[in-house]
C-alpha cells in the first residue's frame, strides 16, 4: 500500500497531470488561456500517428505470433461485451432513456488514446515494461461500440434514430472507420509495421523524441475542457456521477484478467486494464452525433471528459498497476 501511494503522489506531480492540473485551475479562474482548435486536431494527430507508428514497428520486430493475435481478438471482445454492461447499468438502474443508454455505453466500449498515452508514459517512467502490440489493441477497440450501440439503441427503441438528421447504419459505420483518428492510427500502425527499425531511425526523431513534450501541451488542452464539461455536474446527476466511476473500475478488473489470461507482463497488463477503463471522447462523439441525434451529448462528454478521465489519470492508473503486480 506505501508502494502505491508513493506511485499515486509520483504520477500527481509529473509533468504530464500538472499541465492537465494547470488547464483545469486556468478554466476554473476564467483565464483566457486555450489551444486553438486547429492546432488540437494537429496535436491529436501526432499523438496518434506516434503511437500507431511504435506499436507498427513493435509488431514489425515481434511478427504476428499467435499471442498477438489473441491479444487482438481478446480486444474486440472487450469493445463487444463492455457497452453492454454498460447499457444495462444505465437502464436498468439509472433509468435513461434508450437512446441516451446506447450513446453512453458506446463511449465507455471505446478507448481513450490520451489515458492510454498517460499510462504508457507512467509505465516507461517508473521502469515498466510492456508488449507493443497493446496499441494494436487499442486499434481494435476504436470501432466496435460503436456499432454495439447503435444496435442497442435500434433493437430496444427503433424511434430513437427517428430524428431530423438520423442516417442509414451503414453510414454510421462508415463513420466510425474513417474517423480521422482511427484512420492515422491504424494508418501509422500499417506503416510502422512495413518500415521496422528503418522507420524508426527515419522518423523518430520527430515522432518519439518530442512525444512527452507534446502530450503536456494535450494534457493542457484537457484539462481545460474537462474543467468546462464538469461545471455540467447537476446535468448528469448522481448516480451517472457514480457511473463515471464506478463503470472503469469494472472496464479495469475485466481489462487485468484479461492481461492475466494472455500471460502479459504487468506493464502490458496495467495498458489492457486501462482500454478497459477509459471512455472514448473524440471518435465515438462524432459518430453518436450522427448516429443518435436524440440523445444528449451533455451526458455522454461529462461523463467521458468530466469524471472518468481525471479519475483515470490521476487515481486510476496507479490503482490499476497496484492490481496488476498484485494478480502477477
Amino acid at each position: 500500500m506505501n508502494e502505491f501511494i508513493q506511485q499515486a503522489t509520483h504520477n500527481l506531480l509529473s509533468p504530464i497531470i500538472l499541465f492537465f492540473v494547470l488547464g483545469w485551475i486556468a478554466s476554473v479562474l476564467k483565464s483566457d488561456l486555450h489551444l486553438p482548435e486547429a492546432m488540437v486536431r494537429g496535436i491529436s494527430y501526432y499523438l496518434m500517428a506516434s503511437i500507431g507508428l511504435k506499436g507498427g514497428m513493435e509488431l514489425a520486430h515481434e511478427g504476428w505470433t499467435a499471442s498477438v493475435i489473441w491479444a487482438c481478438l481478446a480486444a474486440g471482445f472487450l469493445g463487444l461485451f463492455l457497452p453492454l454492461i454498460a447499457f444495462s447499468l444505465l437502464r436498468w438502474l439509472g433509468r435513461l432513456s434508450v437512446v441516451d443508454a446506447a450513446a453512453i455505453s458506446a463511449h465507455y466500449g471505446s478507448v481513450s488514446a490520451v489515458t492510454f498515452l498517460a499510462a504508457s508514459a507512467f509505465l516507461t517512467r517508473e521502469g515498466y515494461e510492456f508488449e507493443g502490440y497493446t496499441i494494436a489493441m487499442m486499434a481494435v477497440m476504436e470501432s466496435p461500440a460503436i456499432a454495439i450501440g447503435l444496435l442497442l439503441a435500434t433493437f430496444f427503441d427503433p424511434s430513437g434514430r427517428k430524428a431530423e438528421g438520423g442516417t442509414p447504419a451503414g453510414e454510421v459505420l462508415r463513420e466510425a472507420l474513417l474517423n480521422g483518428s482511427v484512420v492515422i492510427l491504424v494508418g501509422a500502425l500499417i506503416i510502422g509495421a512495413v518500415t521496422g527499425e528503418h522507420g524508426a531511425e527515419t522518423v523518430g526523431p520527430f515522432f518519439f523524441d518530442p512525444f512527452k513534450g507534446v502530450l503536456c501541451l494535450f494534457l493542457l488542452h484537457m484539462g481545460i475542457e474537462a474543467a468546462r464539461r464538469f461545471a455540467d455536474f447537476r446535468q448528469v446527476g448522481l448516480f451517472l456521477t457514480g457511473f463515471g466511476i464506478l463503470m472503469p473500475l469494472i472496464g479495469a478488473a475485466i481489462g487485468l484478467a484479461t492481461g492475466k489470461l494472455l500471460g502479459m507482463s504487468i506493464g502490458g497488463t496495467l495498458l489492457v486494464a486501462i482500454l478497459g477503463a477509459s471512455a472514448s471522447y473524440i471518435a465515438v462523439p462524432a459518430a453518436m452525433h450522427v448516429a443518435l441525434p436524440k440523445a444528449n451529448p451533455s451526458y455522454s462528454m461529462t461523463l467521458a471528459l468530466g469524471i472518468t478521465f481525471p479519475f483515470n489519470v490521476t487515481i486510476g492508473i496507479p490503482l490499476y498497476l497496484f492490481l496488476a503486480k498484485w494478480i502477477h
